[in-house]
Protein backbone atom coordinates (compact mmCIF):
# COMPACT_ATOMS: atom_id res chain seq x y z
CA UNK A 1 0.00 0.00 0.00
CA UNK A 2 2.86 2.33 0.84
CA UNK A 3 4.32 1.56 -2.57
CA UNK A 4 1.02 2.49 -4.23
CA UNK A 5 0.88 5.89 -2.48
CA UNK A 6 4.53 6.46 -3.35
CA UNK A 7 3.76 5.95 -7.03
CA UNK A 8 0.80 8.36 -6.79
CA UNK A 9 3.00 11.00 -5.16
CA UNK A 10 5.60 10.62 -7.90
CA UNK A 11 2.95 10.98 -10.63
CA UNK A 12 1.54 14.12 -8.93
CA UNK A 13 4.96 15.73 -8.66
CA UNK A 14 5.79 15.06 -12.31
CA UNK A 15 2.40 16.31 -13.56
CA UNK A 16 2.47 19.52 -11.50
CA UNK A 17 6.07 20.35 -12.41
CA UNK A 18 4.83 21.59 -15.81
CA UNK A 19 2.15 23.79 -14.29
CA UNK A 20 2.60 27.56 -14.21
CA UNK A 21 0.45 29.67 -11.95
CA UNK A 22 -1.69 32.36 -13.60
CA UNK A 23 0.50 35.01 -11.94
CA UNK A 24 3.62 33.52 -13.52
CA UNK A 25 1.96 33.40 -16.94
CA UNK A 26 0.80 37.02 -16.65
CA UNK A 27 4.24 38.10 -15.47
CA UNK A 28 5.90 36.38 -18.44
CA UNK A 29 3.36 37.89 -20.82
CA UNK A 30 4.00 41.35 -19.36
CA UNK A 31 7.74 40.81 -19.68
CA UNK A 32 7.39 39.80 -23.32
CA UNK A 33 5.09 42.77 -23.99
CA UNK A 34 7.59 45.15 -22.38
CA UNK A 35 10.42 43.73 -24.46
CA UNK A 36 8.30 44.05 -27.62
CA UNK A 37 7.42 47.65 -26.77
CA UNK A 38 11.08 48.51 -26.14
CA UNK A 39 12.12 46.95 -29.45
CA UNK A 40 9.34 48.87 -31.21
CA UNK A 41 10.40 52.14 -29.54
CA UNK A 42 14.03 51.57 -30.54
CA UNK A 43 13.01 50.85 -34.13
CA UNK A 44 10.81 53.95 -34.15
CA UNK A 45 13.67 56.13 -32.90
CA UNK A 46 16.02 54.67 -35.51
CA UNK A 47 13.44 55.22 -38.23
CA UNK A 48 12.94 58.84 -37.16
CA UNK A 49 16.70 59.40 -37.16
CA UNK A 50 16.99 57.79 -40.59
CA UNK A 51 14.21 59.98 -41.98
CA UNK A 52 15.85 63.09 -40.50
CA UNK A 53 19.21 62.17 -42.00
CA UNK A 54 17.75 61.37 -45.40
CA UNK A 55 15.74 64.62 -45.47
CA UNK A 56 18.77 66.74 -44.47
CA UNK A 57 20.90 64.95 -47.07
CA UNK A 58 18.27 65.54 -49.74
CA UNK A 59 18.09 69.22 -48.84
CA UNK A 60 21.88 69.51 -48.82
CA UNK A 61 22.15 67.83 -52.23
CA UNK A 62 19.55 70.20 -53.69
CA UNK A 63 21.55 73.34 -52.76
CA UNK A 64 23.93 74.53 -55.46
CA UNK A 65 27.19 75.21 -53.65
CA UNK A 66 30.21 76.53 -55.48
CA UNK A 67 32.30 73.36 -56.04
CA UNK A 68 35.41 75.23 -54.86
CA UNK A 69 33.68 76.50 -51.71
CA UNK A 70 31.35 73.71 -50.72
CA UNK A 71 29.98 73.60 -47.18
CA UNK A 72 30.77 70.39 -45.31
CA UNK A 73 27.64 68.23 -44.97
CA UNK A 74 28.20 67.39 -41.28
CA UNK A 75 28.38 71.09 -40.46
CA UNK A 76 25.23 71.76 -42.48
CA UNK A 77 23.42 68.90 -40.77
CA UNK A 78 24.25 70.24 -37.29
CA UNK A 79 23.18 73.74 -38.28
CA UNK A 80 19.89 72.39 -39.63
CA UNK A 81 19.26 70.41 -36.42
CA UNK A 82 19.70 73.57 -34.38
CA UNK A 83 17.52 75.54 -36.79
CA UNK A 84 14.67 73.04 -36.42
CA UNK A 85 15.02 72.80 -32.61
CA UNK A 86 15.02 76.58 -32.18
CA UNK A 87 11.89 76.75 -34.32
CA UNK A 88 10.20 74.12 -32.16
CA UNK A 89 11.14 76.14 -29.08
CA UNK A 90 9.45 79.21 -30.57
CA UNK A 91 12.70 81.18 -30.72
CA UNK A 92 12.49 81.39 -34.51
CA UNK A 93 9.29 82.16 -36.37
CA UNK A 94 7.62 79.62 -38.66
CA UNK A 95 8.45 81.94 -41.57
CA UNK A 96 12.19 81.87 -40.82
CA UNK A 97 14.01 80.22 -43.74
CA UNK A 98 17.52 81.73 -43.76
CA UNK A 99 20.47 79.87 -42.28
CA UNK A 100 23.88 81.53 -41.88
CA UNK A 101 26.79 79.19 -41.15
CA UNK A 102 30.39 80.04 -40.25
CA UNK A 103 32.70 77.03 -40.31
CA UNK A 104 35.54 78.09 -38.02
CA UNK A 105 37.34 74.78 -38.49
CA UNK A 106 38.48 76.18 -41.86
CA UNK A 107 41.27 78.60 -42.71
CA UNK A 108 40.26 82.24 -42.32
CA UNK A 109 41.67 82.82 -45.80
CA UNK A 110 38.82 80.78 -47.31
CA UNK A 111 35.19 81.69 -47.85
CA UNK A 112 33.91 79.95 -44.74
CA UNK A 113 30.60 81.80 -44.30
CA UNK A 114 27.42 80.79 -46.13
CA UNK A 115 23.98 82.41 -46.09
CA UNK A 116 21.48 79.83 -47.35
CA UNK A 117 17.86 80.30 -48.34
CA UNK A 118 16.31 76.97 -47.32
CA UNK A 119 13.08 77.64 -49.23
CA UNK A 120 14.70 78.46 -52.55
CA UNK A 121 17.66 76.12 -51.87
CA UNK A 122 20.11 78.85 -52.85
CA UNK A 123 23.38 80.21 -51.47
CA UNK A 124 22.78 83.95 -51.12
CA UNK A 125 26.26 84.80 -49.83
CA UNK A 126 29.55 82.90 -49.58
CA UNK A 127 32.16 85.05 -47.94
CA UNK A 128 35.27 85.50 -45.88
CA UNK A 129 34.59 86.03 -42.16
CA UNK A 130 36.98 86.98 -39.37
CA UNK A 131 37.41 85.40 -35.96
CA UNK A 132 38.64 87.06 -32.77
CA UNK A 133 42.19 88.30 -32.29
CA UNK A 134 42.83 85.91 -29.38
CA UNK A 135 41.04 83.01 -31.05
CA UNK A 136 43.95 82.26 -33.36
CA UNK A 137 46.03 83.38 -36.31
CA UNK A 138 44.96 81.92 -39.68
CA UNK A 139 43.03 79.16 -37.92
CA UNK A 140 40.66 79.47 -34.96
CA UNK A 141 41.73 77.46 -31.93
CA UNK A 142 40.55 79.23 -28.76
CA UNK A 143 37.01 80.31 -27.89
CA UNK A 144 35.53 82.20 -24.98
CA UNK A 145 32.25 83.56 -23.61
CA UNK A 146 34.09 86.04 -21.38
CA UNK A 147 33.98 89.81 -21.70
CA UNK A 148 37.20 91.48 -22.95
CA UNK A 149 38.66 88.11 -24.01
CA UNK A 150 38.73 89.24 -27.66
CA UNK A 151 37.86 85.68 -28.59
CA UNK A 152 35.05 84.32 -30.74
CA UNK A 153 32.22 82.27 -29.25
CA UNK A 154 30.92 79.13 -30.94
CA UNK A 155 27.28 78.14 -31.11
CA UNK A 156 23.86 79.30 -32.25
CA UNK A 157 22.85 82.94 -32.46
CA UNK A 158 19.62 84.68 -33.41
CA UNK A 159 20.05 87.88 -35.39
CA UNK A 160 18.49 90.95 -33.82
CA UNK A 161 18.34 94.67 -34.67
CA UNK A 162 20.79 96.83 -36.62
CA UNK A 163 22.54 100.01 -35.47
CA UNK A 164 25.30 102.43 -36.45
CA UNK A 165 28.37 101.90 -34.28
CA UNK A 166 32.14 102.37 -34.24
CA UNK A 167 32.40 99.79 -37.02
CA UNK A 168 29.61 101.31 -39.09
CA UNK A 169 26.41 99.46 -39.91
CA UNK A 170 26.22 96.50 -37.50
CA UNK A 171 23.90 93.66 -36.52
CA UNK A 172 23.30 92.63 -32.91
CA UNK A 173 23.48 88.90 -32.14
CA UNK A 174 21.74 86.99 -29.34
CA UNK A 175 23.68 83.94 -28.15
CA UNK A 176 21.48 80.89 -27.55
CA UNK A 177 24.00 78.47 -26.02
CA UNK A 178 24.34 78.84 -22.25
CA UNK A 179 27.94 79.03 -21.14
CA UNK A 180 29.24 79.18 -24.70
CA UNK A 181 27.88 82.36 -26.30
CA UNK A 182 25.03 83.69 -24.15
CA UNK A 183 27.17 86.69 -23.12
CA UNK A 184 27.38 87.86 -26.75
CA UNK A 185 24.95 90.77 -26.38
CA UNK A 186 26.72 92.06 -23.25
CA UNK A 187 30.10 91.63 -24.95
CA UNK A 188 28.87 93.54 -28.03
CA UNK A 189 29.61 90.58 -30.30
CA UNK A 190 27.99 91.73 -33.53
CA UNK A 191 28.29 91.29 -37.28
CA UNK A 192 29.92 94.26 -38.99
CA UNK A 193 32.02 95.12 -42.00
CA UNK A 194 35.81 95.47 -41.84
CA UNK A 195 38.49 96.48 -44.36
CA UNK A 196 40.81 93.80 -42.97
CA UNK A 197 38.47 91.04 -44.16
CA UNK A 198 39.68 90.87 -47.75
CA UNK A 199 41.83 88.85 -50.12
CA UNK A 200 44.16 91.84 -50.44
CA UNK A 201 44.83 91.90 -46.69
CA UNK A 202 45.38 88.11 -46.71
CA UNK A 203 47.89 88.37 -49.57
CA UNK A 204 49.95 90.93 -47.66
CA UNK A 205 49.70 89.40 -44.17
CA UNK A 206 49.25 85.69 -45.04
CA UNK A 207 45.87 85.77 -43.27
CA UNK A 208 42.88 88.08 -43.07
CA UNK A 209 42.60 90.45 -40.13
CA UNK A 210 40.97 89.57 -36.84
CA UNK A 211 38.22 91.20 -34.81
CA UNK A 212 37.65 91.53 -31.06
CA UNK A 213 35.41 88.47 -31.22
CA UNK A 214 32.88 89.57 -33.84
CA UNK A 215 32.15 87.64 -37.05
CA UNK A 216 33.34 90.55 -39.24
CA UNK A 217 32.70 90.34 -42.99
CA UNK A 218 34.01 92.24 -46.04
CA UNK A 219 33.04 95.90 -45.97
CA UNK A 220 31.51 95.81 -49.45
CA UNK A 221 29.17 92.94 -48.49
CA UNK A 222 28.28 93.94 -44.95
CA UNK A 223 25.23 96.12 -45.56
CA UNK A 224 23.50 93.79 -48.02
CA UNK A 225 24.31 90.72 -45.92
CA UNK A 226 23.14 92.31 -42.67
CA UNK A 227 19.92 93.53 -44.28
CA UNK A 228 19.27 90.01 -45.58
CA UNK A 229 19.71 88.13 -42.31
CA UNK A 230 18.57 90.71 -39.70
CA UNK A 231 15.37 90.25 -37.71
CA UNK A 232 15.36 86.82 -36.01
CA UNK A 233 17.20 84.55 -38.36
CA UNK A 234 19.77 81.93 -37.37
CA UNK A 235 23.56 82.19 -37.36
CA UNK A 236 25.66 79.14 -36.43
CA UNK A 237 29.37 79.42 -35.65
CA UNK A 238 30.74 75.89 -35.88
CA UNK A 239 33.92 74.48 -34.38
CA UNK A 240 34.56 70.76 -33.71
CA UNK A 241 34.74 71.15 -29.93
CA UNK A 242 33.44 67.91 -28.43
CA UNK A 243 32.43 69.54 -25.17
CA UNK A 244 30.20 72.00 -27.04
CA UNK A 245 28.85 69.45 -29.52
CA UNK A 246 27.78 67.09 -26.72
CA UNK A 247 26.44 69.88 -24.47
CA UNK A 248 24.38 72.14 -26.74
CA UNK A 249 20.66 71.59 -26.16
CA UNK A 250 19.99 72.66 -29.75
CA UNK A 251 21.99 69.78 -31.21
CA UNK A 252 19.89 67.07 -29.56
CA UNK A 253 18.25 64.97 -32.27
Amino acid sequence: MKGFYGVLSLVYMVSTSFYLSPRTVVKNENLNTTKTEKVAETKSEKNKAAVAVSSSEALYQSIEFDPEHELNYEVFSKALTGFENLKKAGLLTDESHLLTICDFSMSSNTKRLWVIDLNDKKVLFNSLVAHGKNTGEEFATNFSNTESSRQSSMGFYITDATYQGDNGYSLRLLGMDKGFNDAAYRRAIVMHGADYVSDTFATIHKRIGRSWGCPAVPRELSQSMINTIKGRNLLFIYYPDQNYLSSSEWLKA
